[in-house]
C-alpha cells in the first residue's frame, strides 16, 4: 500500500471580521501519497489556496482560525496548532511552496541568488560559499541559462517564466518531501506554461517528491496530476483519478469546467466589408543614442504589420508576452505613435474616432476608477460625446447596457470593489459598447478570470457582436480563447506577424513552426 505523506481531516478555515465569521473552506479531507501529484481545481474563492496555506500555517492567525476537530498530519506530526519552531522546520524544509505571482513573492531589493542561498543557509546551516554553489546547481536544474549571471540579477531583470523558475528553485532547495504549487502558471504565456509543467514533472521524478498542484484550469491539471480534487464554495465536491474525473464526472460544476475547453467558432465572413486595413504599421523605440541624442539603434515592438479587420468580425491577435500584441492594439486605437497607416472605411474627426474605437483592458479592477460608481463609469463616455444628453437619458441607456451584459439596474450605484472579477469585466465591456463603437480592442480580457467565467465572457462578447455588428481585435496569449471567438487570426512573434489566416486554417493547417508550438502547448490534452 502506498504511504500517505500528508493527511488532512475535517479542515475548516474561517475568518473573523468584527463580530462576523466567514467560512472559506469547510470540512476538507484528503490524503497525499508518496510520489503522487494531487491536483486541486476550482474557481476563485473556492477554498483552494486557503487550504494549501493552512498546511504551512501561513494564514493571518488569529484573525483566521480552524475548527477544533481539524487535523493536518505530515507523517506522524500534527501541524494544526504546532509551535513556531516545528513550523520553521516544515516551511521550506519538509514542504516547499511556489506562489502564483513570483514578482510579489521575491524581494525586489535582493539579488535572486542570495534569496535562494538564504533559505539553504537557514535550513542546512551551510556556509555562504557552499550555499552559493548549491544555488548555482539549482538554477541550472530549473533551466535558468547562464546561472552565474542570473544569480546576481534582481527580480525585475528576469522574465515571468524565469522568475517562476527561481521560485521553484527556492522551493526545492532543501529537498522537500512535498511541493505545493499554487497557480504557478496562471500569469504565464502558454509556451512558458508548458515549460513549467514539464519542469515540475521532471523534478518530481528526479527528487522523488509529491506535488500538490493548484489551478482553476482543469485541463492544465490533467496534464500533470494523478488524482484530482474539485472544490466549489469551500467544499470538496468531487475527487478521483484524473481519467475517471474526465470520463465520468458526477457533478454539474465539474462538467462545466471540462466544457470550458472551447470549440472552434463557426464563422461566415463576407470578405468585401473591410472596416480598417493596416498597412506596414511599425512601432519602434530608441535603444541607443549618441551623446547628442541622435538615435543609432531602435527596438521594434511592431515591425511592418499588415492586416484587415472586417465589420462584425473578430481578428484574434495571439503571441507570447513581448510579441507586440498590445502595442499593435494601442496603435490601432491611436494611443501611441506609429509609422505606416491605418486606412479606415470612412474618415473620422478626432472626437468621432474616440467614440468609434474603444478598448477593454486585461485587468478590470485597475482599469475601473474605484471612486466612481457603475453609472458614472459606464456613463462617462456618453457625457463626453453627447453633452446634450439629459441625466435621465444617460441613466436609462446605461441601465439598458448593463442588462445587455448580464447585470441589472440595481447595480447602477455600486462601486467596482463590490463585484467579482467577471462582473467587473462585464462593466468594462458595457463602458466600451455603450457608445456603439465600430471596433473594440479587447486586450487580454479573460486572462485574469476563471475558466468558467472566461466562457461566460466569450459567449457574451459573441452575442453582443451578433446584435451590434461591432468588430473586435481580440488580443490574447491563450489559443483556446482565440479559438472560441476569432474569425481570423494573426500570430505575432518578436514584433512581426509570422502567420495570418482564417481561424479554421490556422488551427487545422498551421504553417509556421511557432504557431504549431502555440497550438500544441495550449490545446494538448
Amino acid at each position: 500500500m502506498t504511504e500517505n505523506l500528508l493527511e488532512v481531516t475535517d479542515l475548516s478555515v474561517c475568518f473573523k471580521n468584527g463580530e462576523n465569521v466567514f467560512t472559506a473552506a469547510e470540512n476538507v479531507s484528503f490524503t497525499l501519497k508518496s510520489k503522487e501529484v494531487l491536483g486541486i481545481v476550482g474557481e476563485s474563492g473556492s477554498g483552494k489556496s486557503v487550504t494549501a496555506l493552512s498546511i504551512l500555517g501561513l494564514l493571518s492567525y488569529p484573525k483566521a482560525f480552524h475548527n477544533k476537530d481539524a487535523s493536518i498530519k505530515l507523517g506522524d506530526k500534527e501541524l494544526v496548532g504546532a509551535d513556531e519552531a516545528t513550523m520553521r522546520i516544515v516551511r521550506g524544509g519538509k514542504i516547499g511552496f511556489v506562489f502564483q505571482e513570483p514578482m510579489s513573492s521575491l524581494n525586489p531589493l535582493h539579488r535572486v541568488g542570495n534569496q535562494i542561498a538564504e533559505t539553504i543557509c537557514v535550513h542546512q546551516k551551510l556556509s555562504l560559499k557552499k550555499a552559493r554553489a548549491k544555488t548555482l546547481r539549482l538554477l541550472k536544474i530549473v533551466g535558468i541559462k547562464n546561472p552565474a549571471r542570473r544569480y546576481r540579477a534582481f527580480p525585475f531583470e528576469l522574465s515571468g517564466g524565469q522568475r517562476q523558475r527561481v521560485m521553484i528553485a527556492m522551493a526545492i532547495a532543501n529537498n522537500p518531501e512535498i511541493l505545493i504549487a499554487d497557480e504557478p502558471t496562471t500569469a504565464l504565456d502558454v509556451t512558458i506554461q508548458e515549460q513549467i509543467i514539464t519542469l515540475l514533472a521532471e523534478l518530481k521524478k528526479q527528487l522523488d517528491m509529491s506535488i500538490i498542484f493548484i489551478s482553476h484550469d482543469l485541463h492544465l491539471i490533467r496534464r500533470i496530476a494523478d488524482r484530482i480534487l474539485v472544490m466549489y464554495q469551500g467544499k470538496i465536491i468531487e475527487q478521483g483519478a484524473v481519467e475517471s474525473i474526465f470520463t465520468h464526472p458526477s457533478k454539474n460544476y465539474t462538467k462545466s469546467l471540462i466544457k470550458s475547453y472551447f470549440p472552434l467558432k463557426k464563422c461566415h465572413k463576407s470578405n468585401d466589408d473591410v472596416l480598417v486595413s493596416a498597412q506596414d504599421v511599425t512601432v519602434s523605440y530608441p535603444l541607443k543614442k549618441t551623446f547628442l541624442g541622435r538615435v543609432t539603434q531602435n527596438i521594434y515592438a511592431v515591425n511592418h504589420a499588415s492586416f484587415n479587420i472586417y465589420r462584425g468580425q473578430t481578428l484574434g491577435v495571439v503571441g507570447e508576452s513581448g510579441s507586440g500584441k498590445t502595442t499593435l492594439g494601442m496603435a490601432l486605437a491611436n494611443l501611441i505613435k506609429y509609422e505606416g497607416r491605418f486606412v479606415w472605411r470612412k474618415a473620422y474627426n478626432h472626437k468621432d474616432f474616440r467614440q468609434n474605437v474603444q478598448i477593454v483592458f486585461q485587468d478590470p479592477y485597475n482599469s475601473l476608477n474605484p471612486r466612481l460608481n457603475v453609472l458614472q463609469i459606464v456613463g462617462e463616455g456618453l457625457r463626453v460625446h453627447f453633452p446634450e444628453m439629459h441625466n435621465a437619458d444617460v441613466k436609462d441607456k446605461v441601465a439598458k447596457m448593463l442588462n445587455e451584459v448580464g447585470l441589472s439596474a440595481a447595480d447602477l450605484y455600486k462601486y467596482p470593489h463590490e463585484f467579482s472579477g467577471g462582473q467587473r469585466q462585464r462593466i468594462a465591456i458595457a463602458r466600451a459598447l455603450v457608445l456603439n463603437p465600430e471596433i473594440v480592442v479587447l486586450d487580454e480580457p479573460t486572462s485574469a478570470l476563471d475558466v468558467t467565467v472566461q466562457a461566460q465572457i466569450l459567449e457574451l462578447l459573441k452575442k453582443l457582436q451578433q446584435k451590434s455588428g461591432t468588430a473586435y481585435m481580440f488580443i490574447s496569449h491563450d489559443m483556446r480563447a482565440i479559438k472560441a471567438i476569432a474569425d481570423d487570426i494573426a500570430v505575432m512573434k518578436d514584433g512581426k506577424i509570422v502567420e495570418i489566416n482564417s481561424a479554421e486554417k490556422i488551427f487545422k493547417h498551421p504553417q509556421n513552426a511557432y504557431t504549431q508550438s502555440l497550438i500544441k502547448a495550449s490545446l494538448s490534452e
